[in-house]
């Protein structure tokens, strides 16, 4: 539901896409990303990102192939019109930690394992 059609991404300017995430493969910011999405994100999207309620899993495909900066596009303005808010509210480096979880919990297709944070 909430951008599950990957609409939103039409909305993303090539200098938001390019954004890279500080944090890439820091397991601190997993961390403190993980407890950040648990109060934030699981209620819609689940503990695991497994998705809830209708709202979309994080562990698929168009996850896994957006640019960190689109994620941070999308955290930073939601798509409130479908169900995402946006969660401008929450300082920048919280974002991007909570994209640096949300890496670290990718499946990976070959072999159904969550992929780990070096």
């Amino acid at each position: 539901m909430a951008a599950a059609d990957g609409s939103w991404l039409k909305k993303v300017s090539q200098a938001d896409r390019k954004r890279v995430n500080p944090y890439t493969a820091q397991q601190e910011a997993a961390d403190a990303g993980m407890h950040l999405f648990h109060d934030n994100c699981a209620k819609c999207h689940g503990e695991s990102g497994e998705g809830r309620y209708n709202r979309p899993g994080l562990r698929n495909e168009r996850v896994a192939h957006a640019t960190d900066g689109e994620l941070a596009w999308i955290l930073k303005n939601g798509e409130p019109w479908k169900g995402m808010p946006s969660w401008s509210s929450l300082p920048e480096q919280q974002r991007w930690q909570i994209i640096t979880y949300i890496r670290s919990i990718q499946t990976d297709n070959s072999s159904g394992s969550a992929s780990v944070v070096k």
